[in-house]
């Protein structure tokens, strides 16, 4: 159990580094980041609201309950990153540019199902009317 929870605490802080630190490297828009954006085919505004968004997300995995928001930010992550990789594998980057958010996905993922049972949104347990309703209907024969 302690591994998991070293597991856990290092992907998810490696995952929330990553995210916070480009975040804000997004929100101040130097010339590299609006001319990766430009290279990329998107607006420079994208940087900022990505940014933004990037370091919302970090902030939720690393919060302690929130668990819905923390599943709408590994999923934030999971679109962020897939669509990083793909971004620069049309744009005919180099291998080093496409496998860098693969990796990070790969931490991600790591950080999404190694977290523990408090982090994790419950199963929502059927009211008795969905019970009954949910009984089978037997026929006079």
């Amino acid at each position: 159990m302690r591994t998991k929870r070293i597991a856990y605490w290092t992907t998810t802080g490696l995952v929330a580094l990553a995210f916070i630190a480009g975040g804000l490297t997004d929100v101040a828009r130097p010339p590299m980041v609006v001319e990766t954006m430009k290279h990329l085919g998107y607006p420079a505004y994208m940087a900022a609201l990505l940014g933004v968004w990037k370091l919302l997300g970090g902030a939720a995995v690393l919060s302690p309950r929130l668990p819905r928001l923390k599943e709408w930010a590994y999923a934030g992550m999971f679109f962020d990153l897939t669509g990083a990789a793909v971004s620069h594998a049309v744009s005919g980057d180099g291998g080093g540019k496409v496998a860098t958010p693969l990796v990070l996905l790969v931490l991600t993922l790591a950080s999404w199902a190694l977290r523990p049972t408090a982090r994790k949104v419950q199963a929502a347990v059927p009211s008795e009317v969905d019970s009954r309703r949910a009984a089978p209907v037997r026929l006079a024969a």
